[in-house]
């Protein structure tokens, strides 16, 4: 199973190398890693997929955490979060086929963002599923290349708990 894990991180030259060091050194099956700037320019958010049961995603959380750049780590695989991933997807797209990849595309709110001779190039920012399900309608036209960005995540902000009388079908 994959997990997700969120990371605040100082951001300072060398902490990515540490944290993809410390995956690599103990034979770590990791995904994806994804790293930005946060609102605050000295802290990056770094999310990673890794595969692994849950002792093993235990070990890796602990062992994060005792990393001298590290300000927070959080699992955001069981929790309510928003996950998102960028594609550039170019397909073959000779004669009559460019009209039904339009439509594809359209259906999915994807962007032509080049169309060649025998190519044209899509963008799509979604769920890691709705990218998977994307691809694999394009596929009988033929994937030329796809670049993925890896994964992004951020918990969900709470809501107000419901009343007695929402829950009863009240206003």
């Amino acid at each position: 199973m994959n997990h997700v894990i969120s990371m605040l991180v100082e951001n300072r030259q060398g902490v990515l190398a540490r944290i993809a060091g410390l995956f690599s050194g103990r034979g770590y099956n990791l995904e994806s890693i994804t790293v930005g700037v946060t609102q605050d320019p000295s802290v990056s958010r770094l999310t990673l997929v890794c595969g692994g049961d849950d002792p093993v995603v235990e070990q890796i959380k602990k062992q994060l955490n005792r990393l001298v750049d590290v300000i927070k780590v959080l699992d955001l695989t069981a929790q309510a979060a928003l996950h998102r991933e960028l594609a550039l997807i170019k397909v073959s797209a000779k004669g009559r086929t460019r009209g039904e990849i339009f439509q594809v595309a359209d259906v999915f709110k994807a962007q032509v963002m080049d169309v060649g001779l025998d190519t044209m190039t899509l963008e799509l920012a979604g769920s890691p599923g709705k990218i998977d399900d994307f691809v694999a309608l394009l596929l009988p036209y033929g994937l030329v290349e796809i670049a993925r960005s890896g994964m992004v995540s951020l918990e969900r902000g709470r809501k107000a708990p419901r009343t007695e009388r929402q829950e009863k079908g009240g206003s």
